[in-house]
């Protein structure tokens, strides 16, 4: 089960937070007690969800930035595959009275979306307060064309989360972008955070080319998309990028895709993610990593973007870093072997939560 959770972002940016398990009890006499939300937040920023309906397997998406992997047949956050149903009770973080076990945010990577963390999340609800956040631009949060979709913003907008939610001094989990959040946010305000999971994210500056190579990518998207079906295939076979046939590919993008008045499209734009992107990808990132006082776990895929000389250096910089590798996993390490995964993260969990 998972609930919906609307935060107040950097600028007033309305965000949505997604909370998994058991609802927490309302503070008394606080109007507006939670309700439950039957659907997650595998549903389109309209309410509009897509089916994804196949298992999860393991496949490529460019760049950081890119997500390898699929929403397995049951991810959206709700235990449905991604339905048409509209999540139920909306609640602000201010009515929560803290909930059962520590906390854990989880923050998705670009072009992602908070269901992308729903089988972790729900293992992790069993012995912790595990919330998942649609980003700004994302999901289900606002995307206004006014918005800043700078690296402070997202970070703000995570602070703001850990705040108004009551989650600190939480564990962040991120992956990609959302594990640069994750390790900015801890570098400032160390009160917040008692641990940090950094998932196939690397310090290193990608350079000038890899943004270009980004704005032509998203050019050559042939939206609007006639069907799921349409939008499995293309980015499953026919994308230039897709080096071999990759079904997994084209349901993770069919799980961001919501339906227009003339066919399917993203529930982000393209234009934003380009944003949020241009942030990162000429610097390098090693100064923030030096800052980072808590216990840090870098964890990268056999064959994910973050390679193990890059990745150890990483753990070399971190003050009290760690190191963990998933087999036969790719940069959506989750996805691609979620037992590994947890094998990996669950002793690095319960020593930061020890603290």
């Amino acid at each position: 089960m998972a609930r919906r959770i609307e935060v107040t972002g950097a600028g007033g940016v309305r965000l949505v937070a997604w909370e998994f398990g058991d609802p927490p009890k309302p503070i008394p006499d606080q109007p507006g007690a939670p309700e439950e939300a039957g659907r997650g937040p595998g549903l389109a920023a309209d309410g509009q969800g897509a089916r994804a309906g196949e298992g999860s397997r393991r496949g490529a998406v460019p760049g950081e930035g890119g997500v390898r992997g699929a929403l397995s047949g049951d991810a959206g956050a709700g235990g449905a595959a991604g339905g048409d149903a509209g999540p139920g009770g909306v609640v602000t973080g201010d009515v929560l009275a803290g909930g059962a076990g520590a906390g854990v945010l989880l923050l998705h990577g670009l072009m992602g979306r908070a269901s992308h963390w729903a089988s972790t999340a729900r293992w992790l609800s069993g012995r912790h307060r595990a919330v998942a956040l649609d980003q700004r631009g994302h999901g289900q949060s606002e995307k206004p064309p006014e918005a800043a979709f700078t690296r402070e913003a997202y970070v703000e907008d995570a602070e703001a989360a850990l705040e108004q939610l009551g989650l600190g001094p939480a564990v962040l989990v991120g992956h990609a972008m959302g594990a640069l959040t994750a390790w900015q946010l801890a570098a400032k305000r160390p009160d917040l955070v008692r641990g940090l999971v950094v998932c196939d994210m690397r310090a290193s500056a990608l350079g000038a080319a890899s943004q270009r190579e980004w704005a032509d990518w998203f050019k050559s998207w042939p939206l609007p998309f006639a069907t799921l079906a349409d939008v499995r295939k293309w980015f499953g076979e026919d994308d230039p990028w897709v080096e071999r046939p990759n079904p997994a590919r084209g349901t993770f993008y069919a799980e961001v895709m919501h339906e227009s008045g003339d066919g399917w499209r993203p529930v982000f734009e393209p234009e934003q993610m380009l944003k949020s992107r241009e942030t990162w990808v000429y610097d390098a990132h090693w100064e923030e990593l030096t800052q980072v006082q808590c216990p840090a776990l870098v964890v990268r895929g056999l064959d994910g973007e973050l390679g193990r000389a890059e990745a150890q250096e990483m753990v070399r910089v971190l003050p009290r870093g760690q190191y963990a590798e998933v087999p036969d996993a790719g940069h959506l390490v989750h996805y691609d072997q979620p037992e590994g995964w947890r094998a990996a993260i669950e002793p690095f969990l319960d020593g930061a939560f020890a603290e």
